[in-house]
């Protein structure tokens, strides 16, 4: 008859698979592949980088705060990193996603990144609006995804729009996470042990 330290090898190892799944699961599908969760800076992409091509800022800024995807609005263009100029701006929302959740090193192109085309479609090895640059309201960031450089130029210039939002959109109907999933066979577990030892 088996009792509960039989079972503590097996609970060990679904927790500790469990919690190392939970710990590299950055970017998560959502709403059926239209949108990327990253759960490092609690923000969500649209999955598709390029809806309508290039367009000067006024113009991509306007689109993004009208999205309306799944249901979901507050949409907006990424955060810059108003501290840092050039190459290696981890802090600014695309840095991040390019350096951090790419993989990728300064002078890449981001279709290059081995993680980002399997969760995003149409990205473009160009540059990529961003925020307001305070110091001159003619000027907006802009983000070059095919060096990783953060930089600002005037506002009228066309470039691309890759829109995001603060928070979560929810599960979508994705598949439960792995650490949801361990916890769940450590309960059904710890149930069966409970009822052996019942009957014994």
């Amino acid at each position: 008859m088996k009792t509960m330290k039989h079972y503590f090898p097996i609970l060990l190892l679904l927790a500790g698979m469990g919690l190392a799944s939970t710990a590299e699961a950055a970017l998560i599908s959502r709403l059926g592949g239209l949108a990327v969760y990253d759960t490092d800076r609690n923000i969500t992409w649209l999955a598709n980088a390029n809806v309508n091509g290039t367009m000067n800022w006024t113009a991509a800024n306007a689109w993004a705060a009208g999205l309306n995807v799944g249901g979901y609005t507050g949409w907006r263009l990424p955060t810059a990193d108003p501290t840092c100029i050039n190459y290696n701006c981890t802090n600014s929302e695309l840095g991040h996603l390019y350096y951090t959740e790419g993989g990728l090193t300064q002078g890449q192109n981001i279709t290059s990144s081995a993680v980002l085309p399997s969760f995003f479609s149409n990205m473009q090895n160009a540059v990529y609006w961003g925020t307001e640059f305070a110091p001159n309201p003619g000027f907006a960031w802009i983000f070059s995804s095919y060096g990783g450089s953060q930089y600002y130029y005037s506002k009228g210039t066309g470039y691309y729009a890759w829109a995001v939002r603060s928070g979560d959109v929810g599960g979508g109907g994705s598949v439960p996470e792995p650490g949801i999933i361990a916890l769940m066979g450590i309960g059904a577990l710890a149930w069966a042990g409970t009822r052996q030892k019942r009957r014994v």
